[in-house]
């Protein structure tokens, strides 16, 4: 709600009354962020527009045209339109404190849906119609109703109440004033705004067909390759209902479409008009019915892939400041012209102060690649020679493996030769016992009574081994002799 007695601008600091919170959106001029009043915790949006400090400036916003959007904010007061709380100014900024609405845009909620019926549209373009009525009424013209400025209060409510929003562009049409003016965005303007004739709240009507025409289509009905092509097709009123985008739309709906872009503004339908035609009447059920009843709907059902493939082309290729240059402007062309050749050659001498700095950069620059040049080749040299050495190491360690391996076979080679050996030489003694053993018990009778038997026994034992050595000597290697002695 507004406030009551609200002073035009408060010359107070806004955040004493609001704490700014996170970002909401911005546009060419202005930033939009969620704020909480200290007072009452209440949640609000805080419009921050910057201000144009200079007339021959073209960056922020006249401070007449901010007075009439608040003017225009202050007269209105309406379930569908967004309210104006307070408003704030500082050097730079005014802050218009509005009313949250948190909902996101209309046609970003609807092309969520996987089917939209006749029904649930109309039901939302009475509510923008509700809006424009009230508007209408005080002689108001929004002059920029486009899918952008139609937000939902909450999508989470059963049937989301639509806000109009964005007054920056809105007239109160004086009877019998002579106003024109080129603004808006291209895509949704009237033909009498792309030929400069003389507006009224007609040109509002034109919007809401283009409008409507989106929402049962997904497609844009003038939108060009340029802009020059879409003024074109506007100027002509060049579009048609394409079987592909409109097979199951209603003639009722087509012809609420074509009453509305119609050319001559005086056969142009009305928002009376268009609030008592029979497709919008169809929907004759209030908000809170449509929420809270089963209503049947119409048996035309539209695809939203359309739409949702329009929203999202919409918010990757629609600039902020895809509007008109307001002909206000050129009024102060030639006043401006000694004024920008001066800039200009300011610019010109800055220009060559800078380009004399850019060739000292690049003189700088070629001596420090000259010198990394020749560091990155002695590195690589390095490199290479590193690289050599691996690979000799590489081919050393190669051979040395071949040879321990070589070595382990012939190891192995001797450690089988010598068990070999080994079990012959045990072969042999055991022979060897036998014979000692029989030759004792040969020579053992031949001295009974004992006598020079030790002594005659180890020469045996002597000569026996000498006879063993010499039948053994030419087979054993030296380590199996060293093994006997």
């Amino acid at each position: 709600m507004r406030t009551p007695g609200m002073a035009v601008f408060k010359h107070q600091n806004v955040e004493d009354f609001y704490e700014t919170q996170e970002e909401l959106g911005s546009g060419q001029f202005a930033v939009v962020k969620r704020c909480k009043e200290k007072s009452t915790g209440t949640a609000f949006a805080a419009k921050f527009i910057k201000k144009r400090h200079s007339l021959i400036s073209r960056r922020g916003v006249k401070r007449e045209e901010i007075e009439r959007e608040v003017k225009i904010l202050q007269q209105i007061q309406h379930p569908n339109i967004v309210e104006l709380h307070d408003v704030f100014e500082n050097r730079t900024d005014v802050v218009l404190i509005l009313e949250l609405v948190s909902g996101g845009e209309l046609f970003d909620f609807l092309a969520r849906k996987e089917s939209l019926c006749e029904e649930e549209a109309t039901q939302f373009l009475k509510q923008i119609l509700n809006g424009v009525q009230y508007l209408h009424s005080k002689n108001i013209a929004h002059f920029d109703l486009k899918p952008e400025n139609i937000m939902l209060l909450d999508r989470n409510a059963p049937l989301p109440r639509i806000k109009l929003i964005d007054f920056g562009l809105a007239q109160k049409i004086e009877p019998g004033a002579d106003f024109k003016n080129i603004f808006g965005t291209p895509e949704f303007v009237a033909p009498e705004i792309v030929n400069y004739e003389q507006l009224g709240l007609e040109a509002d009507m034109w919007s809401i067909g283009v409008i409507t025409y989106i929402l049962l289509s997904g497609a844009s009905p003038f939108l060009g390759d340029t802009k020059q092509e879409t003024l074109a097709n506007i100027s002509a009123v060049s579009y048609e209902f394409d079987e592909e985008f409109f097979s199951s739309t209603s003639e009722l709906a087509k012809s609420f479409i074509r009453q509305l872009l119609e050319k001559d503004t005086r056969k142009r339908m009305t928002i009376e008009g268009a609030l008592n035609h029979p497709w919008i009447k169809s929907c004759n059920h209030t908000e809170e019915e449509a929420a809270t009843s089963g209503a049947k709907m119409k048996t035309e059902t539209l695809q939203t892939k359309r739409l949702k493939e329009y929203t999202v082309q919409s918010h990757a290729s629609v600039l902020h400041n895809n509007t008109y240059a307001n002909v206000e402007r050129f009024a102060h062309v030639v006043e401006h012209i000694g004024v920008m050749e001066a800039e200009l050659s300011e610019v010109s001498g800055a220009n060559r102060t800078l380009q004399c700095d850019v060739e000292a950069l690049i003189s700088i620059y070629n001596n420090k690649e000259a010198r990394c040049k020749e560091e990155s080749d002695a590195v690589r040299k390095q490199l290479s020679q590193t690289c050599y050495e691996i690979h000799n190491v590489e081919t050393s360690r190669r051979l040395l493996q071949q040879d321990i391996k070589a070595l382990d076979i012939s190891v192995e080679s001797i450690s089988r030769k010598f068990n070999q050996r080994q079990s012959q030489l045990d072969a042999l003694r055991q022979e060897l016992n036998s014979e000692l053993h029989w030759l004792q018990e040969l020579i053992g009778p031949l001295h009974p009574d004992g006598s020079n038997d030790g002594f005659q026994s180890t020469n045996v034992k002597k000569a026996m081994m000498e006879l063993l050595h010499q039948s053994c000597r030419a087979e054993l290697h030296p380590e199996t002799k060293q093994a006997l002695k």
